[in-house]
């Protein structure tokens, strides 16, 4: 598969926990795909925070350094990549009316009749 695709299924697969309210995704600082993936693979994605620090020019947001690590069915790892992302403080949160959009909650409708998750 095309490694492109593979970065950004695991980037999206750490959008949950690591980056879905940050205010910015900085920089991507290194990126290596270390083994091939193929079609009909089996994709995971474990990642972890590195460091952090308040940032210098605003006090109301930090900065997370996280790497993340895929890997296959195998427990081959496939890609790995760090980036930095800017995060709110609660500070920042509280000078914007409290906690910031998330992940809409899912309605039932026709095409998905299953109960929205508590």
């Amino acid at each position: 598969m095309v490694g492109n695709y593979v970065y950004s299924i695991l980037l999206g697969m750490s959008v949950a926990d690591i980056s879905g309210k940050a205010i910015a995704n900085l920089e991507v600082e290194s990126l290596r795909h270390v083994a091939p993936t193929f079609h009909g693979d089996t994709l995971y994605g474990e990642t972890t925070v590195l460091d952090k620090w308040e940032s210098t020019s605003k006090d109301d947001r930090g900065v997370v350094h996280v790497e993340t690590i895929g890997y296959n069915q195998d427990g081959t790892i496939v890609c790995t990549f760090r980036r930095l992302v800017m995060v709110p403080k609660q500070s920042y949160l509280a000078a914007r009316g409290g906690e910031q959009p998330g992940r809409p909650v899912p309605r039932p409708d026709r095409n998905w009749p299953g109960s929205a998750p508590r």
